[in-house]
């Protein structure tokens, strides 16, 4: 496989001497609640690229965490940032009109899944989305018990803690945690847990909560809503059967209960379509927007149905959410979007997947290729049966990488996510083909 760009390019060892300094003062004086992978220390970022405090310059397959779907510093979304600095950088929207807040509200309403009227609740970051929907279903329902689903993850704010279930180590040490909050088994049996080779996986689980868990242990009617990911994200980017969110959304329909999607990390054109949810023909009552909405400034959205975002003035605020900064970047990333990056997500995406399973079909390491468009995960494995999960060898893949110039983040135990700008091209898949590759041959032997 052969690459025809001229980048990565490496001119110093990881990390260079200037990215040693940062790293010394990081450790000073920043939290240590944050996990790095690898000792990247960004100077500039351009389309797919990045270039440390060195001059080291780096193939960036992981766009800030699946943030700046536009690539880094798209020249409209610049350009819409300085406009409004020059204009106003703040005026609390909680407090005040401007007109970029309801332009914006107007444009989600008008890309949402599914139909009828919207309206939008701003925040700043994903999992202020999920707190502020947390607190709305309880609002507009006056139930208080949820269900959230194993391998979920929604952010680290209490609530948002409270919902997740993909890594203990982000509750330990936080107990209690916010109560009537049960988890469920995400689209999938008992009998292969990740693996979804059953065809009746999505009604197991379905008929599951129904038959099991509100006849057992939790009555529907004091259900207020299921929060769920289109494709769990953290969980390991595991894709559900086809037919899971249409049988769940029934469910709730069934019963009175609002159903939640958790766009967050699938949202904004990363599958190759505006929203996941349109994947699966499902029309969530409520969903949630952070990360791509605005490429890289600090926004989040909970965009709900018109008669269910009925709460009081002074339910609920947020002195920054709907910046006005933020919200011109995020008019600008729609239109970018449309005008073409969601179109080449799905297609890239296609030719990545691709590229991924004949990769697979090479090396013993890789038990699995899944996802859709450009939100794809490898899950790595010691055996072809799957039963044993290669996590030491996922963590020395993925810093490999790093040291050969690919950026790439873990996910789930064991699996690689691949989350590059909607921007990249086949030129730049083929460069990180080609290292990935590489790199697992040499961690196969």
């Amino acid at each position: 496989m052969t690459a025809s760009i001229d980048y990565p390019k490496l001119v110093t060892e990881l990390p260079g001497p200037k990215a040693q300094e940062v790293l010394a003062k990081d450790k000073k004086f920043i939290s240590p609640s944050y996990t790095r992978g690898y000792p990247l220390v960004i100077k500039k970022g351009e389309g797919v690229k990045v270039i440390d405090v060195d001059g080291n310059i780096f193939l960036d397959f992981t766009a800030g965490i699946a943030v700046c779907n536009t690539g880094h510093r798209h020249p409209e979304v610049v350009k819409a940032i300085i406009d409004q600095a020059n204009a106003f950088l703040h005026m609390s929207g909680t407090d005040f009109y401007y007109a970029i807040q309801s332009e914006l509200a107007e444009k989600l309403a008008a890309i949402s899944p599914g139909i009828g009227d919207r309206r939008v609740f701003y925040s700043n970051s994903g999992a202020e989305s999920i707190e502020a929907a947390l607190k709305l279903v309880r609002y507009h329902t006056k139930r208080s018990r949820i269900i959230s689903f194993f391998g979920s993850f929604h952010g680290r704010t209490m609530g948002a803690l409270s919902l997740s279930a993909s890594k203990s180590i982000h509750e330990k040490g936080f107990a209690p945690l916010v109560p009537g909050i049960t988890h469920v088994p995400y689209g999938y049996c008992y009998r292969c847990p990740y693996n979804l080779k059953h065809p009746e996986c999505d009604t197991f689980c379905v008929n599951w909560i129904r038959e099991d868990l509100f006849k057992r242990a939790m009555p529907p009617e004091e259900v207020a809503a299921v929060f769920a990911e289109p494709i769990q994200g953290e969980g390991g980017y595991i894709v559900p059967p086809a037919s899971f969110h249409e049988k769940l959304q029934d469910l709730c329909r069934e019963f009175g209960i609002l159903y939640v999607a958790d766009e967050i990390q699938t949202g904004m054109g990363r599958t190759g379509k505006m929203m996941a949810c349109e994947h699966f023909g499902i029309d969530p009552d409520i969903f949630t927007l952070a990360k791509g909405i605005a490429s890289g400034m600090p926004l989040g959205a909970m965009v709900a149905r018109h008669d269910i975002m009925d709460w009081a003035p002074g339910s609920h605020a947020s002195t920054f959410g709907g910046n006005p900064v933020s919200c011109s970047a995020a008019l600008a990333t729609i239109k970018v979007l449309e005008d073409g990056l969601v179109e080449n997500a799905a297609v890239m995406g296609d030719y990545f997947k691709k590229q991924l399973l004949a990769c697979q079909a090479e090396n013993a390491l890789i038990g699995d290729v899944r996802g859709l468009g450009l939100m794809l995960g490898v899950e790595l494995v010691k055996d072809r049966e799957r039963k044993t999960k290669a996590i030491e060898e996922r963590d020395r893949l993925v810093n490999a990488c790093f040291k050969k110039g690919l950026l790439l983040l873990g996910c789930g135990e064991n699996s690689v996510r691949f989350i590059p700008g909607l921007i990249v091209s086949k030129e730049e898949i083929d460069g990180a083909m080609a290292i990935f590759h590489e790199t697992l041959r040499e961690i196969e032997t």
